[in-house]
């Protein structure tokens, strides 16, 4: 509301919820950040009871961007006096929040490159100086990288995911986002899929920079386009297991650690860069089996034409598994924020 009078509408906000019997944890005057003024842009309002809390959705949005008096308290049950959920609902929630990821991408470009620059370095490295030590027999080096490439990219892409929710919940967006009569789904949900959208610019780049190394899909444009699917298919998978790690450290530096360190491991001891023949008998057997190798043998299947479902198969049920755990997983510790 408009700065004047202020303080009046403070105390008599006060004295309104006091006379309610509802209990405050905090109320002050405060000028609303760039994420309030998206929410009321996107026709959302705020959860709390009154016509105080509720923001004129027909005011010009400056006039919103004032200052305004905030009383938080516990937001009602949504069948108390709250909109009741519907599906078109919750993915207009969904939608919000993902537009509010892409928008914060984009405002910081330099993550974007960051992310980009790493698998670029990764194949010239490859291509250059260690492929001309690795061997590939039936085939080119280059080849046989890039699959592993593109599984690689979008893991590590997807490990934002991670970061992005605990920086979120350090500046207190969760805490904005969880005052709204939104969707429970719609953050976790718009924060992977707003990972999902960056992992499609990603790997197109990537598939840009290995034409230029000399990689080609030998089986033909379904066969590409269904191995990059499954690729982006995988990645999504794997950001509800940086969600759920983003959302127990709470800390953007101990939630890159944590989503790193064993990402590595999965990664380099996989068949992602090395035939596993080339490995220990110990990590072989470590090699063979776990996610990454055998979804990045499905991608490269697809991509040279090889025999495709054995390793399709194993890599589903691996995407399957990662989903229906992290997903629940994810969804029980944002409720319990």
């Amino acid at each position: 509301m408009p700065a004047k009078g202020g303080a009046e509408t403070l105390v008599a906000a006060a004295r309104a919820l006091d006379d309610a019997g509802v209990e405050l944890d905090d109320l002050g005057l405060r000028r609303p950040s760039l994420d309030d003024v998206f929410m009321a842009l996107t026709g959302q309002r705020p959860d709390e009871p009154g016509p105080a809390a509720e923001p004129d959705r027909t005011a010009p949005a400056r006039e919103q961007a004032g200052t305004t008096a905030t009383a938080i308290a516990p937001p009602p049950p949504r069948d108390a006096g709250g909109p009741r959920m519907t599906p078109a609902l919750a993915l207009g929630d969904i939608a919000a929040v993902t537009r509010r990821n892409l928008l914060h991408t984009l405002r910081n470009p330099q993550l974007l490159a960051f992310a980009s620059l790493q698998p670029v370095v990764f194949v010239l490295l490859f291509r250059y100086v260690f492929g001309g030590a690795i061997s590939v027999p039936g085939g080119s080096y280059i080849d046989y990288l890039l699959p592993g490439i593109f599984v690689q990219t979008t893991l590590f892409g997807g490990s934002a995911t991670a970061v992005g929710l605990a920086q979120d919940l350090r500046e207190g967006i969760i805490d904005r986002f969880r005052s709204l009569p939104m969707a429970r789904s719609a953050v976790l949900a718009g924060r992977t899929l707003a990972d999902l959208a960056r992992n499609v610019v990603t790997v197109a780049l990537m598939v840009a920079v290995g034409t230029a190394v000399g990689f080609r899909f030998h089986a033909g444009p379904a066969a590409a386009v269904a191995a990059l699917l499954w690729v982006l298919a995988f990645g999504y998978a794997f950001s509800w297991v940086f969600a759920t790690v983003g959302l127990v450290t709470r800390n953007p530096e101990a939630a890159q650690f944590a989503a790193g360190f064993p990402l590595f491991l999965l990664v380099f001891a996989s068949s992602a860069f090395v035939p596993v023949r080339t490995m220990p008998d110990w990590l072989q057997a470590f090699a063979s089996v776990q996610p990454v190798s055998v979804t990045v043998n499905a991608v490269r299947a697809l991509a040279e034409g090889g025999a495709t479902l054995h390793w399709f198969w194993q890599s589903l049920a691996w995407t399957a598994g990662i989903l229906l755990v992290f997903v629940p997983l994810s969804v029980r510790q944002y409720r319990r924020l």
